[in-house]
């Protein structure tokens, strides 16, 4: 699928959704922002209501679902139950296998690495970190864990939680245009 796009279910963690989707804009990454219902309004873990850009419908009619390259991402925040919603979307969960098979890149962070990129095949010999107390079914499916907050290993990338939103953003941001362009943003945002 071509492009960037992060995915909102209810029940999302506002921090690491928002906090994330403004670095990658702060960066130049036009990042689509979807729910995945009929409507774009998505209410977060604690009762915050955010409109996407796109409902689900709308995205799969505009998007080339097809193609996938390493710079077209798909993020899935945390969240609880955000994680579980976007991964009882069986439909998206097709998306994301198909993606990463063709070759594009997927990132998550909280429960997400666990919960949505856990349902990936093939995932043995990865490093990948999430919120604590989620790492046992990425252990058991052969992962290396991590308590590092943020890990690239490859075309996946993985953040621990909330407070780790805006590192989150910036590795995908120096995945996607380097190591410069993260940096230019963090000096921007005084960290």
């Amino acid at each position: 699928m071509k492009g960037v796009h992060m995915f909102f279910a209810d029940g999302f963690e506002e921090t690491e959704a928002l906090a994330t989707a403004d670095v990658l804009k702060r960066g130049g990454i036009p990042v689509k922002m979807v729910s995945i219902y009929d409507s774009k309004s998505v209410t977060s873990s604690h009762n915050v209501t955010v409109t996407a850009d796109m409902t689900f419908g709308e995205f799969k009619a505009s998007t080339d679902l097809e193609a996938a390259g390493k710079e077209d991402v798909m993020i899935f925040p945390g969240g609880m139950p955000g994680s579980t919603n976007l991964a009882e979307k069986a439909e998206l969960m097709e998306l994301m296998q198909k993606h990463y098979a063709a070759g594009g890149t997927v990132a998550a962070i909280c429960a997400a690495p666990s919960v949505v990129l856990g349902l990936l095949p093939d995932l043995a010999g990865k490093t990948m970190t999430c919120y604590e107390g989620f790492q046992t079914s990425l252990e058991d499916q052969g992962v290396h864990y991590s308590r590092n907050g943020v890990v690239t290993d490859g075309r996946i990338i993985t953040g621990r939680g909330p407070g780790l939103s805006i590192s989150f953003g910036l590795a995908i941001l120096a995945y996607l245009k380097g190591d410069k362009a993260a940096d230019e943003v963090k000096s921007g945002m005084m960290l």
